[in-house]
């Protein structure tokens, strides 16, 4: 009838990554699908989440290319900002908004971010590394691009349990970190399990002649995890807690450098 207001359909979806709840907030039913279905494995049925965001869809053409992405903290809140997206959040509300265009992509982005952010004030990191729990500990490999990470991922056998091949969730834990099964994905483009599991030890991976594995000393260990950490923000606090989370972890985890050809024998070494 002439002069009622249009009733707007809302929809939620709470996605649990790490043990940690982010609801996200739409008008649009046809991103909400995707979001189900893109986070499928880590959507969490809880009514509670510790973060929100209300995301605003913008039509096309939205994307910049030439816009480098830009992670800054202004009087507590954060500014996410990219060609694809730009994204405020103030973590002592919980609350945030994302601006960007109707893609899985975009959203994926910020949830690294803000991850990234949430782990760095609990000691805990996202590493570009694969992992996989075996036996009831889990394993992590980490390397550049083309070091191994999906090979390794490829080569595990029937019991062992794939978290990611690309990019790892650690959270410190008492004396020792736990690693996350994650939905960033790299070239296998399946998502991991949304398990969890006491970390054993990091591989940093290379590829050679023959299977090997051999001990890295902590200078060297701290120095690798901390160029494959993700890291978005410059800002000084986060850095220095960035540094510390390297040192503890390689003071508590073992480190060895696993050198290996393509075959799923190297696994018999890996425990």
């Amino acid at each position: 009838m002439p002069g009622l207001a249009t009733q707007i359909a809302h929809y939620s979806v709470v996605i649990a990554i790490g043990d940690v709840a982010i609801r996200l907030n739409t008008i649009d039913a046809d991103f909400l699908e995707i979001l189900h279905h893109r986070y499928s494995g880590f959507v969490s049925p809880a009514a509670h989440a510790e973060f929100e965001f209300d995301v605003d869809l913008l039509p096309p053409p939205f994307t910049d290319s030439q816009v480098d992405l830009s992670v800054t903290q202004r009087a507590g809140r954060w500014v996410l900002d990219r060609g694809d997206f730009r994204a405020e959040w103030d973590p002592a509300a919980g609350r945030g908004s994302i601006r960007q265009s109707a893609n899985p992509y975009s959203i994926d982005a910020v949830l690294r971010i803000v991850h990234t952010l949430v782990l760095a004030k609990q000691g805990g990191f996202l590493l570009h590394s694969a992992s996989a729990i075996r036996n009831g500990k889990a394993f992590l490999f980490a390397g550049v691009s083309g070091a191994g990470k999906t090979t390794i991922s490829r080569l595990a056998p029937p019991d062992a349990t794939l978290l990611t091949d690309e990019i790892s969730y650690v959270r410190k834990r008492d004396d020792g970190y736990v690693a996350f099964g994650t939905p960033f994905t790299g070239e296998l483009a399946k998502l991991g399990e949304n398990r969890s599991a006491p970390v054993r030890a990091l591989y940093l991976l290379a590829q050679g002649p023959e299977n090997r594995i051999e001990p890295v000393n902590a200078a060297e260990a701290g120095r690798q995890l901390l160029a494959n950490m993700l890291f978005f923000a410059e800002d000084q606090e986060i850095v220095h807690r960035a540094f510390n989370a390297a040192c503890n972890f390689v003071d508590r985890v073992p480190v060895f450098r696993l050198t290996f050809v393509p075959d799923a024998r190297v696994w018999e070494m890996i425990g």
